[in-house]
């Protein structure tokens, strides 16, 4: 920042937020208190700015804020010479030694704003005030492990971090001994063959696989970012992965020495299910591992105390309990994959069930590359009617061109290139942001390697055995299976639980409930000629109800003597109408508002 003499107002000073107060001479006040910070005197925690257009200066000390290491340069000159790089590689300095003697230094995002940052040692002028160590860490760790990322637009390496932390893959390996609430893991995780600096650091833990790919239109099935699996590599095992679940409850202890009860609850209580619902469960209550287990199962059969005593007696025995045993969500099935038995600091039993279950990729599930080209399965194919190249090979995946020239994803048409190379020359390719594997060499390489440089090769129709009219673009890329896949998402119902004050189907897949059809919809039955189901459709919460021919208000029918009045005319004629429930509720919040809504009913 250049040093020249702001006129005019003082600077207000602001504290985490708070005016502290003023500074006539604000870049004077910045620079000293930068010298103070990296001489150790003040906390390398702060960060400090100076808007010259608001004519303000803005200290943070605060927690939450993003900041990453800078060198420090001065006079053209970065601070971290030779002599400290091989003082930190023989363990004679450490990284904080460098932060505190004002060698690095670390700036949040509004202390940026009054930075001049050089990429590269050589790119340093006297302007210049840091310099990266390395340009990658511009980025956060899912945007690092995005390969080339400089090709792309920035919403793209946007949305690949997302996609990448949406990945199934091996996020940690004690998987089996913890007990999360849900948790997926890929069957056959892979290291990518393109790799970024960030993957060799974080070397433990893939989140996808290695794929052979092919740019190609096929029959319109892969429309619109749909993708196009090959059948017999899923059976092989492409994309598997494993979901797991845990259902949990506490034997807990109430008021007047009751307790629950975890085993087979006995018939004749409140809410019981049935013998039938209590068919997997041993004497003690809980489920054996290896049961294989369907959508409502029980997992833990448990009986509990009523709430609620009609008077300060206990009742009898049967009469006060009820049925409140553990059952498998609905929608969701799998094997009994462990039985935990522990307690809670109260000293009350703890009981924790996990199912596992195998999730196959099948037509829904979503897939993405870590460039955000994202895409549904919309067909699987077996091998032999897949593709295939002079040399027998045969793609795992058909992705649409149409999804390329839109996106600009000129970093993933690299990544096959460069996968490609990798998977031929039997080595990993280094895609680092601003420093990977140029695209030159690894064209050069595959001209070596007898391969067209370019990546495109000559395929075959598997189902005809006609060569194609065009090059194909083949190569090997990274793909990721997210956690949005079908099995989770599915949802259908013809009758089901209806809600208390509206009497309409519930919400929610969890909640078994409906699909609501509203405007849109019904103007697309209406275009389609299907109006015998808009009409049952819009009948969701049909209902008769009595109205006074007189008053015209809601009656009232007293079904103990089968007997239908209106309580403000007595002896009038009663007629009753066939409406949807929700009107006769509007009906009723108008009169607790003191609308008196009159109905004029005729007889037909």
């Amino acid at each position: 920042m250049t040093a020249k003499k702001i006129t005019g107002r003082e600077a207000d000073i602001y504290f985490n937020g708070d005016f502290i107060g003023k500074t006539k001479e604000p870049i004077k006040f910045v620079s000293e208190t930068r010298k103070k910070r990296r001489q150790g005197i003040l906390s390398d925690q702060l960060n400090i700015v100076y808007y010259e257009k608001s004519n303000e200066i803005r200290i943070n000390t605060d927690s939450g804020r993003a900041r990453r290491p800078l060198i420090i340069v001065e006079n053209g000159k970065p601070k971290l010479t030779k002599e400290h790089i091989e003082k930190l590689k023989k363990g004679k300095i450490t990284w904080s030694y460098l932060v505190k003697n004002g060698i690095m230094e670390y700036l949040d995002a509004e202390e940026e704003e009054n930075t001049y940052i050089a990429l590269h040692p050589s790119d340093i002028t006297k302007e210049h005030t840091h310099v990266e160590l390395n340009p990658l860490s511009i980025l956060g760790t899912s945007a690092s492990l995005n390969p080339y990322p400089e090709y792309n637009r920035g919403d793209r390496v946007n949305y690949g971090a997302k996609m990448v932390g949406q990945a199934i893959g091996s996020p940690i390996d004690n998987f089996l001994l913890r007990t999360d609430t849900k948790f997926n893991i890929l069957n056959y995780p892979q290291m990518p063959l393109v790799d970024t600096m960030s993957d060799k650091i974080l070397k433990e833990h893939p989140y996808g696989q290695n794929i052979v790919i092919a740019i190609l239109v096929w029959d319109g099935f892969n429309m619109n970012d749909a993708i196009v699996l090959n059948r017999s590599s899923v059976e092989r095992g492409l994309f598997r992965s494993f979901h797991f679940r845990t259902y949990e409850t506490v034997k807990k202890r109430y008021w007047g020495g009751q307790e629950d009860d975890i085993g087979i609850p006995e018939p004749g209580i409140k809410g019981y299910r049935g013998e039938e619902a209590y068919k997997h469960l041993p004497e003690d209550g809980i489920v054996n591992i290896e049961t294989i287990v369907e959508s409502d199962s029980v997992l833990i059969g448990k009986t509990s105390p009523l709430r609620f005593l009609s008077s300060g007696d206990f009742t009898a025995d049967i009469e006060n309990k009820r049925e409140s045993s553990v059952t498998i969500r609905y929608g969701e099935k799998g094997i009994v994959d462990k039985v935990l038995i522990s307690e809670t600091p109260n000293g009350e039993q703890l009981i924790k069930v996990r199912t596992r279950d195998e999730r196959i990729p099948e037509i829904g599930d979503k897939f993405a590359t870590r460039h955000g080209q994202k895409g549904v399965t919309a067909l699987l194919v077996p091998q032999e009617d897949m593709p295939f190249t002079s040399k027998g090979v045969v793609p795992d995946v058909v992705f649409n061109p149409h999804g390329i020239p839109s996106r600009m994803t000129v970093s993933q048409l690299l990544e096959i290139l460069a996968g490609k190379y990798g998977a031929l020359a039997g080595r990993k390719v280094d895609g680092s942001a601003f420093s990977g594997t140029k695209e030159e060499f690894i064209r050069k390489e595959m001209l070596k390697l007898g391969f067209r440089d370019d990546g495109m090769e000559t395929l075959y129709d598997g189902r005809t055995g006609k060569k194609f009219k065009v090059m194909i673009f083949t190569g090997v890329v990274y793909y990721m299976k997210l956690d949005h896949m079908v099995a989770d998402k599915i949802h259908a119902r013809s009758k089901g639980p209806v809600t208390l004050l509206t009497r309409q189907p519930t919400e929610g897949r969890a909640k078994r409930g409906g699909l609501r059809l509203g405007e849109m919809e019904q103007q697309c039955l209406v275009g389609h000629g299907a109006a015998l189901t808009l009409k049952e459709r819009f009948s969701s919460d049909d209902t008769l109800i009595p109205i006074c021919q007189s008053c015209g208000m809601i009656a009232i029918h007293d079904k103990m003597k089968n007997k239908t009045y209106c309580p403000l005319c007595k002896d009038s004629k009663i007629l009753w109408i066939q409406t949807s429930y929700a009107f006769k509720l509007t009906l009723d919040e108008m009169k607790a508002l003191g609308i008196y809504p009159k109905l004029n009913v005729v007889e037909l």
